[in-house]
């Protein structure tokens, strides 16, 4: 019998919950299943094989059916991706010329002959009320008719699959993973932990929740079954209040607060009670979220529990009718005094804040004396702090030693990224090394004693995954920053979008750089075709869903850099339509095929950002002339519509020479760390698996590794992020 959760494993792990069913000689259905799976790139492990083999036939069925389902919505094969031009990447035309035949088209149509006259008289024509513009003129069968079949190259994708534990063993490890994470999970990860701690409710709990967001979707599970929760800030109740509403847990969204029950209620304000009894300090937490606080006492009653005053003052101090002054507006009127030893004493009692405030302490300290004692205090508060802060922090005092000047990168919590010019002066290197030295004692000092180290040289440039808020769901995605070798000769952009009440347009464009980041050229709808590529045609609506392509000779690109980007013309956001994702294959020039192959993709992420314009990554090539991938994950604002690569070519160029240009803390320093501290390492030569256990970190799991091993992939790259 399936676990229902079955799917979550996969889909987050690579791993099969171990199939169990009725004994029989399944060998020849496992097989196929295996056969079927490399249609699509994933591969079964020996061990799987074996396993299914000794199962029923209806067993392996069940399993394999449910199986594809998922992978194939990993890898996006899910849909069906027509293409305008039938024969792309061939017969795509000059796009002048496919303009003049959608015109002519117009005159010959009875119903948008005097339209079109009428358009052509102004000396201005609307492409989109041309009838043969912007929908498909084939069905996606003749599409599939019209190429050959892939030829299967060593190149090709192929991820494994392997055997997991029982399908309950696997839900709880799952469960506990995410639970505990030491960093914030993205928009998937918290909707699947909200799941998954409602199942697991009765079952064995992290030790601890570190990050306050999933603190907030384990106490709804343990609401909902009456269970105690894990209260210790004012914050934890609101978070919890928003998730309860279906809202922002991260609070970065204001939450429309549901009508709650009179249970949870009293919950939710003993909640509250109990925490500003034990401290009432906590009561400064309450004016960063004023307006929320105030909205949730509109839900919450607090007038008619008298017996739970201290969770009246919760909404007294939001309401402005008593005060709370918060840390941060004591340690500003300090600062504003120029008191900076003063502040930094008054920040010592928030470790985390200290650290994020070092940038600013040390850059207005007037003498050698305040700044020792600003450095002196993070010392003795960095053991106090999260491994992720350390590490981000290390990251910020390392990039602050470039040469002053140029332009700033801010990116939120929600991807949206902008631009602006640095005038922040120079942080003095005595304090700033200092500093970096202490971060990495400390850091080294909580990582663990890995045995031996089994390391992929692939996976040492792929950045740390401090924060996966802004990292899109999908398959073979990586954190922002990351770099990855793009092999092929071949590269292929995708993106689908299926709308959901009303037409909608994206676009998929690609702009190409010089080594200054200046504007070579680009591939749109306006421009079909450039030296090395070609754009599969413009889709203007899609109520059955629609994809669009970009092909891309490596060794004929001009320029430095490739930018895919997606535009909304029109219609809904990238947070409203029912599905819309990003892509790309690489695939040599002989192997043919249609314009999407599963096998051959590569990477496929979501896009559920704000804005208009996604910036997923971008392609740089290196020295040597080998194309690498240098992962985004933005947002830009753009325009209300209409939006255009034309007309964002420069604040994409300036984003991405702030991403590419930026030093960003890697498994690499991870790694080296480990060695420094008498790790025996070995790096992966893709062939020769080690016969005792190891710690492996890859971008791959190999198959035969020991069993006791440690196994650290994308998948689970959070791991490595000390407590």
């Amino acid at each position: 019998m399936a676990h229902p959760f079955d799917p979550l494993v996969i889909r987050h792990s690579h791993r099969l919950p171990a199939p169990s069913g009725p004994a029989g000689q399944g060998d020849v259905v496992a097989r196929q299943f295996d056969s079927a799976l490399m249609s699509v790139g994933f591969k079964l492990s020996a061990a799987v094989l074996e396993r299914l083999s000794t199962l029923s036939e209806d067993t392996v069925v069940e399993t394999a059916t449910r199986t594809l389902d998922v992978v194939r919505q990993l890898v996006g094969d899910h849909v069906r991706h027509n293409t305008y031009f039938r024969d792309f990447p061939a017969g795509v035309p000059d796009t002048f010329d496919f303009w003049m035949e959608c015109i002519a088209d117009a005159l010959r149509d009875d119903a948008s002959r005097a339209g079109t006259i009428e358009q052509l008289r102004t000396g201005v024509v609307d492409l989109l009320t041309l009838p043969s513009y912007g929908n498909y003129r084939h069905t996606y069968a003749e599409m599939l008719a019209a190429h050959d079949e892939l030829t299967a190259a060593a190149g090709d994708r192929m991820t494994v699959l392997h055997l997991g534990g029982t399908s309950d063993e696997e839900v709880t490890a799952l469960y506990l993973a995410l639970a505990g994470s030491s960093t914030p999970l993205g928009e998937e990860g918290l909707r699947d932990l909200g799941v998954l701690a409602a199942h697991c409710v009765d079952g064995p709990q992290p030790e601890t929740i570190p990050v306050r967001e999933n603190r907030a979707v384990v106490n709804a599970g343990h609401l909902a079954a009456g269970r105690d929760l894990l209260l210790d800030t004012v914050t934890d109740v609101l978070r919890l209040a928003c998730a309860l509403s279906g809202g922002d847990v991260t609070l970065v969204k204001p939450t429309r607060f549901r009508s709650l029950s009179r249970p949870v209620r009293r919950a939710l304000l003993a909640g509250l009670d109990a925490v500003v009894a034990a401290a009432p300090a906590k009561l400064a937490d309450v004016p960063a979220h004023r307006e929320a606080f105030k909205r949730l006492g509109e839900r919450l009653h607090p007038h008619e529990y008298p017996n739970r005053p201290h969770a009246a003052e919760v909404f007294a101090v939001a309401r402005g009718e008593q005060v709370a002054r918060s840390l941060d507006s004591r340690v500003e009127e300090l600062l504003g005094a120029d008191d900076i030893t003063g502040a930094t004493r008054l920040l010592a009692a928030a470790p985390g804040k200290l650290l994020r405030s070092l940038d600013r302490l040390l850059r207005t300290c007037r003498t050698d004396g305040e700044r020792d004692a600003v450095v002196a205090a993070a010392e003795q508060a960095a053991p106090r702090v999260s491994g992720r802060v350390l590490l981000s922090v290390r990251e910020h005092l390392h990039n602050r030693g470039r040469v002053p000047g140029g332009r700033r990168v801010f990116v939120n919590q929600r991807a949206r990224a902008w631009v602006a010019t640095d005038t922040r002066p120079p942080v003095p290197r005595p304090g700033r090394e200092r500093l970096i030295a202490a971060l990495d004692a400390e850091t080294s000092r909580r990582l663990p004693e890995t045995g031996h180290l089994l390391i992929d040289p692939d996976i040492l440039d792929v950045a740390l995954p401090l924060s996966g808020k802004s990292t899109a769901a999908g398959l073979g995605v990586l954190p922002r920053g990351s770099l990855s070798p793009v092999d092929g000769e071949l590269l292929r952009f995708f993106v689908h979008w299926k709308q959901a009440k009303c037409d909608t347009d994206f676009d998929l464009s690609a702009l190409m750089l010089d080594a200054d980041y200046e504007t070579v050229c680009w591939l749109s709808y306006t421009a079909l075709t450039a030296v090395g590529g070609e754009h599969s045609g413009d889709i203007t609506k899609a109520p059955e869903g629609a994809s669009e392509f970009i092909n891309l000779r490596l060794d004929a690109v001009r320029g430095d850099f490739v930018v895919p980007q997606v535009n909304i013309f029109s219609g809904e956001s990238f947070e409203a339509v029912k599905e819309s994702f990003f892509g790309f294959m690489t695939r040599d020039a002989e192997q043919a095929g249609r314009p999407f192959e599963p096998r051959t993709v590569r990477m496929k992420s979501e896009l559920r950002g704000p804005g208009k314009v996604a910036l997923p990554l971008a392609f740089l090539r290196g020295p040597d002339g080998r194309w690498w991938a240098r992962w985004l994950h933005l947002y830009l604002a753009g325009n209300p519509h209409s939006n255009r690569v034309e007309g964002n070519r420069v604040s994409v160029a300036t984003l991405v020479r702030g991403i590419v240009e930026r030093d960003y803390l890697t498994v690499g320093y991870l790694t080296g760390l480990m060695a420094g501290r008498g790790a025996a390492t070995t790096l992966w030569d893709g062939v020769t698996v080690p016969d005792g256990p190891v710690t492996y970190i890859g971008l791959e799991r190999p198959d035969g590794l020991h069993p006791d091993s440690v196994i650290v992939t994308p998948e689970n790259l959070r791991d490595l992020i000390p407590a």
